[in-house]
């Protein structure tokens, strides 16, 4: 990443400790075009699920860092692999509830980092109730995707790899953000055969000129407030390049009843 894209706030704060995510939680607060694009996301993220499956204490969020989720969702259980950032420390390879309790898993920019995801896969299946939903946000692989995630941001892009897991030391930064069309894209045939507890709904574009101009959350802003409103109507234009262009994708998968 080009040292003067990022956002000077994180020097010297350790990736991953309490003060990041807090750092996180703050930028998607007030950049306005951060904000909207969340927003968005946890908008879709509560839809999918259905009011049916969003029982308080019942659903589940993986990763949680510096979501806001639990302020679309009331009664959301956070989580994370880090201590004091989340209600719970869980590993998403070994979820600890009884088979068949929870409504709704959300995962947002998380499903890339998990080590083996056909071992969380495998226990979402279990632990989900028939109808329940896994519901991520994760990186899509347009071309604009595979350019932007690959040459300005520090994780892995790698999507030639075979395997559904890899190595993980540093649970922020060991990661392959090319993970989801790799298992539900690529190998759909072989995630049909391995999981068929699951249907996978139809993916869904995410707003991606808005993510780009507001920095994310780890660069800078590159929109003055009063732009931010035609960023938002250049997102609503550009709309038709969304299978070209979009960073992010919504991916669902419903449990069979």
């Amino acid at each position: 990443m080009l040292a003067f894209l990022k956002e000077p706030g994180f020097d010297s704060v350790p990736v991953g400790s309490p003060r990041y995510f807090q750092l996180q939680r703050e930028l998607i607060q007030r950049r306005p075009l951060m904000k909207y694009c969340y927003d968005t996301w946890y908008a879709k993220l509560k839809k999918a699920a259905g009011e049916e499956n969003l029982r308080p204490g019942l659903t589940l969020e993986l990763g949680s860092g510096g979501s806001l989720l639990r302020e679309v969702v009331p009664g959301l259980i956070t989580s994370d692999v880090v201590e004091g950032v989340a209600d719970r420390v869980i590993d998403a390879r070994s979820l600890p509830f009884e088979s068949q309790s929870l409504g709704a898993i959300f995962l947002t920019h998380v499903f890339h980092h998990i080590p083996d995801a056909g071992k969380f896969l495998e226990e979402a299946a279990r632990v989900l109730k028939p109808s329940g939903v896994i519901a991520m946000i994760e990186v899509a692989h347009t071309p604009l995707a595979r350019f932007f995630f690959d040459h300005f941001h520090p994780e892995p892009y790698d999507d030639t790899a075979r395997r559904w897991d890899f190595d993980q030391h540093d649970s922020m930064m060991d990661s392959n953000q090319a993970l989801s069309w790799m298992v539900f894209k690529r190998d759909a045939a072989r995630f049909a055969e391995r999981f068929p507890q699951f249907v996978v709904e139809p993916t869904e574009w995410l707003p991606w000129f808005t993510y780009l101009m507001s920095g994310g959350v780890t660069m800078r802003n590159l929109v003055p407030g009063f732009l931010v409103g035609p960023s938002k109507l250049c997102e609503w234009i550009l709309r038709p390049l969304s299978p070209l262009a979009s960073l992010h994708w919504l991916i669902v998968l419903r449990k069979r009843s």
